[in-house]
């Protein structure tokens, strides 16, 4: 099947998985301490988005442009710092534990970078001459240098 209709599948089945989940929880916990775990979580979802998330909506406004997956590219911690707060403020354990796990910072960088690849795949090249490369994909050369190297040829 498509991914589109299998994420869509899942998408409709997480509330009902939601309230099966909580009705199990508040059955081994009890519902009060049940209820109290997802307000709480909400409550930091909340503050998270408050705090962080607005400053990080800022930075994708101004970023977006014609080439909108570029804001992606440049702040994808920042993009699933925003993701984990969304999540958490969803009521529900499910939705808890994802944004949970998207805090640990080795996760959220293998997230942002797989969420990114799925972005770009097939997406044409920039046209305005420009590439963009992470810090530990190039190196500064001193001009000099640059100068004895055309010289040569």
């Amino acid at each position: 099947m498509n991914v589109a209709i299998w994420l869509l599948i899942a998408l409709l089945a997480l509330p009902l998985a939601e309230i099966v989940l909580f009705v199990l929880v508040a059955i081994w916990i009890g519902f009060l301490w049940a209820l109290l775990a997802v307000v709480s979580t909400s409550v930091i979802g909340a503050v998270m988005l408050r705090m962080g998330g607005g400053a990080h909506v800022e930075r994708v406004k101004v970023a977006l442009g014609p080439e909108r997956v570029t804001a992606l590219q440049s702040d994808s911690a920042g993009t699933m710092y925003l993701l984990a707060a969304i999540l958490l403020l969803i009521p529900g354990f499910i939705t808890d534990a994802i944004g949970l796990l998207l805090l640990i910072a080795p996760l959220r960088r293998l997230l942002g970078a797989l969420l990114l690849k799925a972005f770009t795949a097939g997406s044409p090249p920039r046209r305005d001459g420009v590439v963009d490369l992470d810090p530990d994909e190039w190196r500064q050369v001193p001009d000099a240098k640059l100068r004895d190297e055309r010289d040569r040829r």
